[in-house]
């Protein structure tokens, strides 16, 4: 909106404003904007949700959380308003990747809000079946497939970038099946497949992670942080093409919804870090990872992701392990799951592990952004 004002209304009127023009000055602001909604608000937040009793349940296995139990929960419910404001005031609302990134945010977060609802409101401690909850996840993933689809070849191309190789680009609609209308489903059945992979083990991965004070939040940062950098570079013309990336100018306008996620995941966790004031909920967690996913699939990084959200990607590994190994053997691979929880038991303190696990967010953030020289 502001984009709008600043620079196609009033910027003929007054030079100086030409400046919101460039990507670059709109992405700290709306960086910057969700920060500060974030800062601002909390405190407001964090009395609402007790006022409504919207407390954390804790589950009583876990070592040491018991005091935990209680804590506003669901402080999700700010984070997307926060990254929402922010991303509408700084971006070229015609831009339509933006809008798909919203909609992930926005449905992923409904079916979030829909299990804490259940869980803290209705005191219903599973929240909603597992069943429909990955239902409600594939046809959003479903969704967000179908639109890409539309956009194919003028904005949009569903071949896939493998890390470390240049030339190896495999195109997932099958184009030899397509004879009409009708064969598109069966031609974009390897896509639309891949696509709900990528965006519901997103969303629940970081859902996983969401277990220590400030962990996930902390993560989501560090991987919207290299996201940023990602869909700055695939939208520039000769950053793109310098490394070979698919020219796609219209995912620039992204730069500024992942500064928008950064600088509203930086806001929360002022709040969130140990001792936690207030937890994000799964309308937090599910709402994030699947705005990450989102954005990977659009720029084209989906294989990449599994390094920008690498920690994401070894918490859930370690649930489907452990999960794995005590139904075919009896036996257990770890002494809990998901892994910050197994570091727990063997003895780490919360806040080192938490510590521990940012560093390690950090460096594959960083070896993500590495791989796109080393191609």
């Amino acid at each position: 909106m502001l984009y709008h004002l600043l620079y196609e209304w009033l910027q003929p009127h007054f030079s100086p404003l030409n400046v919101f023009r460039y990507i670059t000055v709109r992405t700290a602001f709306a960086g910057l904007t969700a920060l500060l909604l974030m800062l601002v608000l909390g405190p407001w937040m964090i009395r609402r949700l007790r006022a409504f009793q919207v407390g954390q349940f804790v589950r009583e296995e876990v070592p040491g959380h018991q005091p935990k139990a209680g804590t506003p929960t669901m402080g999700g419910l700010l984070i997307l308003p926060a990254v929402m404001v922010s991303a509408l005031l700084w971006t070229n609302l015609t831009n339509p990747f933006l809008w798909l990134a919203l909609f992930a945010l926005v449905a992923y977060g409904a079916i979030g809000f829909a299990d804490d609802y259940l869980k803290t409101i209705h005191r219903r401690s599973l929240g909603l079946r597992a069943k429909t909850k990955f239902s409600l996840q594939v046809l959003t993933a479903v969704v967000i497939a179908g639109v890409l689809l539309s956009l194919r070849g003028a904005f949009y191309s569903t071949d896939i970038l493998f890390p470390f190789f240049k030339k190896l680009r495999p195109d997932l609609v099958i184009d030899s099946l397509l004879n009409g209308w009708y064969t598109l489903p069966l031609a974009a059945l390897p896509f639309v497949v891949f696509i709900v992979l990528v965006l519901v083990g997103s969303s629940n991965a970081v859902n996983l992670t969401d277990g220590l004070d400030g962990l996930a939040i902390g993560c989501v940062a560090i991987a919207a942080g290299a996201l940023t950098a990602l869909t700055y570079i695939s939208g520039h013309a000769k950053f793109a093409e310098y490394l070979d990336l698919s020219k796609m100018p219209q995912v620039g306008e992204l730069t500024v919804f992942c500064a928008a996620m950064t600088g509203a995941a930086l806001g929360f966790l002022w709040y969130n870090a140990h001792p936690a004031e207030v937890f994000m909920g799964d309308v937090g967690s599910l709402a994030l990872g699947g705005a990450i996913g989102t954005v990977a699939i659009i720029i084209k990084q989906e294989i990449l992701l599994f390094f920008i959200g690498g920690v994401f990607v070894l918490e859930a590994l370690s649930v489907i392990l452990q999960v794995g190994s005590f139904q075919l053997t009896g036996r257990r691979v770890f002494r809990m799951a998901p892994l910050h929880h197994h570091f727990e038991l063997i003895g780490w303190k919360e806040s080192k592990i938490i510590i521990r696990f940012w560093i390690a967010a950090l460096i594959f953030a960083l070896f993500a952004l590495s791989t796109l020289k080393l191609r």
